[in-house]
């Protein structure tokens, strides 16, 4: 994907003229060359610099009396549903762009590429190659904030014809039959991939101290390696001249600890060499997903690490949040000794809530015939539920796994960081049959009203266009409440959708603080027949629901039912929870509805038989 097409060439232009040039602008002499007539194909090392080679000539510099324009060399049958969106405001949030893409067609994933330029570049896949080409069109100089987007299409190996397999050298065998190492997340070689259920611990380390934990010849780094039977990513080229640098750690969970322990400790000998005074604290790298979790109601789970292992512990500001960095810091302050249990103790945490989420997107995607979740970016300023594949900090790989499929974006992804299997049912095609309409009535806090609406009521416009479902705001019964019902009408779908955008703004906008997880409360009426169903016989099944999906499910037992006859059940708890919840009492009703109309029809046939 880094062979460029530079066109509009003179014809006195050389390949020595072009290396000069490349040379000139501090981009990196081109592998290889191949000048024609009026243009060249150029083959840059890696996709960064190809980037940067794009943004650095075309259109802007002129040679030989020619101004010269440089874009991906694409073949044509390699032209599909792939395309690369440039020069995007780097402030810009994920669900104002996630939104964006929507409009133009489904969004299978959307992968940020980490490059030297100020602003962000990411690549999108389309479901269809139409869409894609519709994509190009549309957002090709889309403007936003004096930003102008320039889109280019990549190469979709997937929409390469079936019959050209690699070739291989005669008499030898391919590199797969050879089983040869894969590139990792940093494009190491040589390392085995992450397994499949790998949760990888992510540090924050001085830049420093990063020649010291490398050691000469990276001796240290492999006797950490070897002794810990991890693999270490150490991204020291990313983000030149920052202050700290991350590190990747994949292993087993006495692993990471283990191999946390040996930086912490060589880091420390390091600084006493140094005769840096201050202790060196040690700085986990969580995504914003899963930090409410870690920190509890009240930030209970967060005070009781800090006691049982003698620590202080703070974790960075939402507002440090960009489309760069969808990640906390969580930073643990004492004794080397303490630091290191208390990163057993949070990482425990920080597995439990993500291996939840993976079960909750499973779930929500085999209970939703035809959700798609690639395109929803729902969360707060619509960062992936899940971690950004594994690197710099919400980098991606430049090489993603054989049958890799991210989910949702940056958003979206079950990514090549955490090294987890798509769930199966995310390439579901949508069901042929009409969903039925639900209605869900969410309670949010009366002060999130206005950012819902947002100005002139647009905000609340898009996201119903978005979800493609009804969003209305029932009038305040008094001055003084405290909570206002949103009434969301729509399809399963639609409502992940829309509900899922509702959690995410509010802790976008803060009405939710750093120590608190987004939980709200949904109501959803039930047939009166099917309330003492979602009950269960002594309590049974409410317990069972409540245990399965991490919600609090109530069934009002004094309620009178309406002139439909049917009753409210009360679900609380953070998205994943409250949408498996819904689903589940979902399933229950359509049970006993199918339960009565086998009674009914039965009733009906028996006078004939009886005759």
């Amino acid at each position: 994907m880094n062979k460029l097409y530079v066109g509009n060439l003179s014809p006195s232009v050389t390949v020595e003229d072009l290396k000069q040039l490349f040379g000139e602008r501090k981009l990196p002499v081109a592998d290889q060359v191949l000048l024609k007539s009026g243009y060249a194909f150029v083959d840059f090392p890696d996709q960064n610099s190809a980037i940067k080679a794009i943004e650095t000539l075309s259109g802007k510099v002129e040679l030989h009396g020619k101004v010269i324009e440089v874009d991906y060399s694409v073949p044509k049958k390699l032209r599909s549903r792939k395309i690369q969106i440039r020069n995007i405001p780097p402030h810009l949030q994920w669900e104002v762009l996630d939104g964006l893409l929507a409009q133009y067609g489904t969004v299978e994933n959307v992968e940020q590429v980490n490059t030297d330029t100020e602003t962000a570049v990411v690549n999108v896949t389309y479901a269809t190659k139409e869409e894609a080409k519709v994509a190009i069109e549309k957002l090709t100089g889309h403007q936003f904030d004096d930003y102008s987007f320039k889109v280019s299409y990549i190469v979709d190996m997937d929409a390469a014809p079936p019959d050209h397999a690699p070739r291989t050298r005669r008499g030898g065998r391919s590199s797969r039959d050879q089983g040869a190492s894969q590139p990792g997340p940093s494009g190491d070689f040589g390392a085995p991939r992450p397994r499949q259920h790998d949760f990888p611990l992510r540090m924050l380390v001085p830049t420093q101290f990063v020649g010291a934990i490398i050691g000469k010849e990276g001796l240290t780094i492999k006797n950490v390696t070897k002794q810990t039977q991890s693999k270490v990513d150490i991204h020291r080229k990313e983000n030149a001249g920052a202050a700290e640098k991350p590190i990747t750690i994949h292993s087993t969970p006495e692993g990471c600890s283990s191999a946390c322990r040996m930086i912490l400790d060589i880091m420390q000998k390091e600084a006493n060499e140094t005769k840096t005074t201050e202790d060196i604290p040690l700085k986990i790298l969580a995504h914003n997903s899963l930090v409410g979790r870690l920190i509890g109601k009240e930030g209970r789970n967060l005070k009781k690490i800090e006691e049982e292992t003698g620590t202080k512990i703070t974790i960075s500001s939402l507002q440090d949040l960009t489309i760069y960095n969808p990640e906390r810091t969580i930073t643990v302050k004492g004794s080397l000794e303490a630091c290191c249990k208390a990163e057993a103790e949070i990482m425990k945490k920080l597995r439990e809530a993500y291996e939840n989420d993976i079960a909750a997107i499973n779930q929500q995607a085999n209970l939703i015939p035809g959700l798609n979740l690639n395109a929803l970016g729902i969360f707060s300023s619509g960062l992936p539920v899940l971690p950004p594949a594994a690197g710099p900090r919400g980098a991606v790989p430049p090489v993603a796994p054989a049958g890799y499929n991210p989910f949702l974006s940056h958003s979206s992804h079950l990514s090549g960081l955490y090294g987890v299997p798509p769930a199966s049912a995310i390439t579901h095609q949508h069901s042929q049959q009409a969903q039925e309409q639900e209605v869900v009535y969410l309670f949010i806090p009366t002060q999130a009203v206005g950012a819902l609406i947002g100005k002139k009521g647009q905000h609340i416009k898009q996201l119903a266009h978005f979800a493609g479902a009804s969003i209305k705001i029932a009038p305040a019964e008094n001055p003084d409440v405290t909570e206002r019902m949103v009434i969301i009408t729509g399809t399963p779908e639609a409502q992940f959708k829309a509900q899922g955008r509702i959690f995410g703004k509010l802790k976008e906008e803060n009405f939710f603080t750093a120590k608190e997880e987004v939980k709200l409360e949904t109501h959803i009426k039930v047939p009166s027949t099917a309330a003492g169903r979602v009950i269960g016989k002594g309590g049974k099944t409410v317990n069972e629901l409540q245990n399965l999906t991490s919600a609090e499910v109530i069934v009002p037992r004094d309620q009178t039912p309406d002139e439909n006859d049917e009753v409210f059940v009360k679900i609380s708890g953070h998205f994943f929870a409250s949408q498996t919840a819904q689903r589940k009492i979902r399933e229950i009703i359509q049970q006993v509805k199918q339960q009565e109309q086998k009674h009914q029809q039965g009733a009906a046939v028996s006078p004939h038989h009886s005759k």
